[in-house]
């Protein structure tokens, strides 16, 4: 008769839970285009036998196939409505295989999505997510559950909110780092150890990511301002690409050789992440049989105990020109242009020396718009600032890059003296000519610009120094046309909230649209900046009405241009100029600057608009 849960966290010895479920799904022959949470109903006797691999290789814990059994990830496979489901059915079988020999924990994984306040997904919501796992594991009938590979502590303990509610079982929360020993959030693991230890769990520790050495240290650093039972779950080692397949090469010995180290750190509760099968389980049982936890000592030191609240950002007005004309209520301007497609920079030289000529403000620097490869807008912006010395707006997307790809982008940024930057979401992959690409989309432009945010009051993502604070005039994007305005006004609201300073329109061809916006937006007003695009053509405008999206082109401007192009191109593109100086001219009294587009890199149209 197996000893209850309960019993195992308290006794003060060392155990050890299962390996890996998805590894030895993946070795009977199911790829990862299924969705393995679903197995728990399809294929019960494949995921009941992998239970029972690891129970006959001596785990004394095991885990439910539902480490994406939540609403969120289920509802790619447009199984959301099954949830309960198939958290239930995955508790019966492992229970089933558990017998009266090992204790079952429901497995509860991240959602899959950023919540607040680096995305839009609010901490309750998050919750309410994670309560319908919570449900359905308990009637399976687990014996508590594991909250595992979480890298954001606030979703964590949403998680573990919901559990709370319906539950008084044990839980184990644990949180994945990096090599370096941080989440992908930069969050070290002593606030790891102290926010894991306050939400409340009888075990916390560490799973995933990576190896067993590279655990090993995070393992002393949680032992020591802890007396917490500490879980440690690694892979088998990193690991290397093979075809199309990821192969972990930690053998079983090595494992156990590192599970004894695990112990001697401060470690109790021992088992295996990626690439772990019931072979490394057995060695490892067989290798750590009867060994003890050291004993350790935890001291916190009183200044630990205040959260960071970083600096005060440097005043708007000295962060850069562009910030002190915003701050100073100037009417500012601006003209957008496009990086070249390969690392010749000498045509995008030019244009910004005509700009700077012309009197502008600054150079809008897009960032791969419509998903097309172009040199990036951060080095572009860095040539144009060194070679001609007008400042830059660079445009910075969401769509390519992790959220710890973004920091160091910025940083480096920071260090080479950009100053303003626009945050955008970004176009999806399919929009562009590379339609096989994917997106990774990390965080959106809300949960950026508070990162940023952070950054300027020198904090990383979880409130870690980061040596300085960056200097941005932070922006955001705003379409007072879009279809579902009161999503826009919401998105546009937690921005806002989120830091953001001034905030960039799409292209405005209606003036009296744009007011109409700005009025529902006067109690969360910041400084407006309103895009304009010169038509050239009959055929560009059509091109702008119907397929670029956010961008509302009113009939009479389409009516007029195809007037206008009776006469052919150059009254095509005379009309186009003129309906920007008229947009210009009424709305200038409601914003606080423009941004103009020089459409097809023809940056004299743009200044036409200017001048006019």
């Amino acid at each position: 008769m197996s000893r209850s849960l309960d019993d195992l966290i308290v006794d003060g010895r060392v155990h050890v839970m299962d390996g890996a479920m998805g590894t030895m799904l993946y070795n009977r022959g199911f790829f990862l285009n299924v969705c393995y949470d679903e197995l728990n109903l399809k294929e019960a006797g494949a995921v009941r036998s992998v239970h029972e691999e690891y129970v006959r290789a001596g785990a004394e814990i095991i885990e439910t196939n539902t480490f994406g059994a939540n609403p969120v990830k289920l509802s790619s496979f447009g199984l959301e409505g099954r949830t309960e489901e198939i958290n239930q059915r995955a508790a019966e079988l492992a229970r089933m295989a558990a017998g009266n020999t090992a204790s079952v924990v429901g497995a509860i994984g991240p959602l899959g999505i950023r919540i607040e306040p680096f995305g839009s997904t609010a901490r309750e919501e998050a919750s309410d997510f994670f309560e319908r796992c919570v449900k359905g594991l308990l009637d399976g009938g687990v014996d508590g559950f594991i909250l595992e590979t979480f890298s954001d502590l606030d979703e964590i303990g949403a998680a573990y909110k919901a559990v709370r509610r319906h539950s008084d079982l044990p839980v184990i929360a644990q949180m994945t780092i990096g090599e370096d020993g941080r989440t992908s959030y930069g969050t070290d693991i002593e606030t790891i150890g102290r926010k894991l230890e306050s939400l409340g769990p009888e075990i916390i520790g560490l799973n995933c990511s990576v190896g067993p050495s590279g655990m090993l240290d995070a393992v002393k650093q949680m032992a020591r301002i802890t007396d917490r039972g500490i879980s440690a779950l690694p892979n088998a080692g990193l690991p290397k690409n093979v075809g199309d397949r990821k192969i972990y090469l930690a053998n079983p010995d090595y494992m156990a050789r590192y599970a004894q180290h695990l112990i001697e750190a401060g470690a109790r509760f021992l088992g295996g992440c990626c690439g772990t099968t019931p072979q490394h389980i057995k060695r490892i049982c067989d290798l750590v049989a009867g060994m003890q936890p050291r004993q350790v000592s935890v001291f916190v030191a009183r200044d630990e105990e205040a959260e960071p609240g970083g600096q005060q950002p440097v005043p708007l007005a000295e962060r850069s020109r562009w910030g002190r004309k915003i701050a100073g209520g100037e009417f500012v301007t601006s003209v957008e242009i496009v990086p070249p497609k390969d690392w010749v920079a000498t045509s995008m030289i030019e244009q910004c020396r005509e700009i700077k000529e012309a009197g502008v403000d600054a150079v809008n620097v897009l960032d791969g718009p419509r998903a097309q490869s172009r040199m990036g807008s951060v080095p572009s912006a860095m040539i144009i600032e060194r070679e001609v010395g007008i400042e830059t707006v660079f445009h910075y997307s969401c769509r390519d890059r992790n959220m710890m790809r973004m920091i160091g982008d910025l940083l480096g940024a920071a260090g080479a003296g950009l100053r303003n930057i626009l945050i955008i979401t970004g176009d999806p992959p399919a929009m562009g000519p590379y339609p096989d690409s994917t997106a990774v989309y990390d965080i959106d432009s809300i949960g950026l610009t508070n990162v940023v945010n952070r950054l300027n009051r020198g904090l990383d993502p979880s409130g870690n120094p980061v040596g300085g604070q960056t200097r941005f005039v932070v922006g955001v994007a705003v379409n007072p046309g879009a279809v579902d305005l009161e999503r826009e006004l919401r998105r546009y609201f937690w921005k806002v909230d989120a830091g953001a300073e001034f905030a960039v329109t799409q292209p405005v061809f209606d003036p009296e649209q744009l007011e109409s916006f700005l009025e529902r937006i006067q109690d969360h007003r910041i400084p407006i900046i309103a895009e304009l695009w010169p038509l050239l053509s009959w055929r560009n405008a059509e091109f702008l009405a119907n397929e670029v999206p956010g961008v509302v082109v009113p009939e009479a401007v389409l009516e007029r241009m195809h007037s206008a192009q009776t006469r052919g191109d150059e009254a095509a593109l005379a009309e186009g100029v003129q309906i920007g100086r008229e947009v210009l001219n009424g709305i200038r009294a409601i914003v606080q600057g423009v941004q103009v587009t020089a459409p097809f890199g023809r940056v004299e149209v743009a200044l036409d608009v200017l001048g006019g």
